[in-house]
């Protein structure tokens, strides 16, 4: 069955940090503030990162799992 998983268009990410704040699991890490990166073994694929980006550079892909 296919799930969703999270992924950060690395050239535009500011690495605000705001989808850190949002991430129920703790999936997501800003390593040495340059861009955000999501563990996609942590990523449930809930999308409350890529709503609250305020750049608009997180989406959700559908992954085959």
């Amino acid at each position: 069955m296919p799930k969703r998983k999270a992924r950060v268009d690395a050239r535009v990410c500011v690495a605000c940090g705001c989808c850190i704040k949002v991430c129920p699991k703790n999936a997501i890490a800003v390593p040495k503030g340059v861009c955000a990166e999501i563990n996609s073994e942590l990523c449930v694929g809930c999308g409350k990162c890529a709503r609250e980006c305020p750049a608009s550079v997180i989406t959700l892909e559908v992954t085959e799992q």
